[in-house]
């Protein structure tokens, strides 16, 4: 049920990464990074730049790496600290998740979908902070002129089915593997943390329902979140979304397995009812739901701006050499992801 929690979102993934594919070998990622290159001179970065952008839109990892094809030195390090901004393919999960819990599905604007507006804003507020990330990187922080930009632009070309499948595939299969290592194991830790100590003699006499929320009321699990939650406590995170926060620093995906993971032992009849209908908390605040709308829109934007993901950290260490980028990244994203979801945070209460 726990790797299911993240497989479910395979089809949405995969339709992402058969687009991008498409883009590649079609021979028009060249030709955007051309007809941008304008656009991307008022950030102080040339064309190239929205290449290695666009490619972390499936994922922050290969985008970071494409910033080598940059000649300056000072562009590579910009681009590497806007591009993990990019709403990327781990984030999908989560958002399909938050948005769904956020906004009705059958309310609509015309013929669109409000939660596919929603999901438009949010990959629309991951571009905009990345450009202007980019911005204050090159021209108020590094420094530095501009190099004169050329490249050469392959033919337009046909691609073959099996290429653009076997691109497509490889793809998926890196986010299977993922799946299937990091966020597994990470899911088996989580467990264990969510069910101990053991508390056998305590919970005999309760039914099945009541000790589950019991176990998971006094677990290691939940004396971490309660040990961050004042950090999270302005932002309307209760120790139960810190600990999904926690599973989310080894891959944003494993968010959705916790929360999975949390309701399964406080509902173990009906996880997902428990999700989807009015959660309560338990001890001094029960009766103050948890999924409230501002918490939820909270949750949304602390995502779109948290740097999350060791993989993308340990990216940043190899491709700049040092441990200072790594940190400068962590720590920006960090303080604007905090400062954004509480504005979003008392925004969606004013208007709720």
């Amino acid at each position: 049920m726990l790797f299911g929690a993240v497989l479910v979102f395979i089809p949405q993934i995969t339709l992402m990464f058969l687009l991008i594919s498409l883009l590649e070998q079609i021979g028009y990622m060249a030709r955007a990074a051309f007809l941008v290159d304008r656009i991307m001179a008022t950030t102080g970065l040339e064309g190239r730049a929205f290449v290695a952008m666009l490619s972390s839109v499936a994922c922050a990892v290969p985008g970071i790496m494409a910033t080598r094809t940059l000649p300056s030195s000072r562009d590579r390090i910009a681009t590497t600290m806007a591009a993990p901004l990019m709403t990327c393919s781990a984030r999908l999960p989560v958002y399909i998740l938050l948005i769904a819990l956020l906004v009705d599905p059958a309310k609509r604007w015309g013929p669109v979908g409000a939660q596919g507006l929603v999901m438009f804003g949010l990959y629309l507020l991951g571009g905009i902070a990345s450009m202007t990330t980019a911005w204050l990187f090159k021209k108020r922080i590094l420094g530095g002129d501009m190099l004169p930009f050329y490249m050469e632009l392959p033919p337009y070309r046909f691609p073959s089915v099996k290429s653009v499948l076997l691109s497509m595939w490889d793809s998926a299969k890196a986010f299977l593997h993922k799946a299937g290592t990091i966020i597994l194991g990470t899911s088996i830790v989580l467990w264990f943390l969510l069910n101990l100590p053991p508390r056998t003699g305590e919970i005999a006499n309760m039914d099945a329902a009541t000790g589950s929320a019991y176990v998971l009321d006094h677990s290691f699990a939940a004396a971490i979140g309660r040990f961050i939650q004042p950090i999270f406590g302005p932002l309307g995170f209760d120790w139960r979304i810190c600990v999904g926060l926690i599973g989310a620093m080894a891959a944003r995906e494993v968010f959705v397995a916790t929360m999975g993971q949390i309701f399964a032992a406080g509902n173990p009849d009906s996880p997902a009812d428990a999700i989807r209908t009015a959660v309560w908390t338990s001890g001094p605040h029960q009766g103050e739901l948890l999924f409230t709308p501002p918490t939820i829109a909270a949750l949304l934007v602390f995502f779109a701006f948290a740097l999350l993901c060791m993989s993308t950290v340990a990216t940043i260490r190899r491709e700049t050499n040092s441990w200072r980028w790594p940190a400068v990244a962590w720590g920006y994203m960090f303080a604007l992801a905090w400062i954004g979801a509480l504005v979003a945070r008392y925004v969606t209460m004013w208007l709720t």
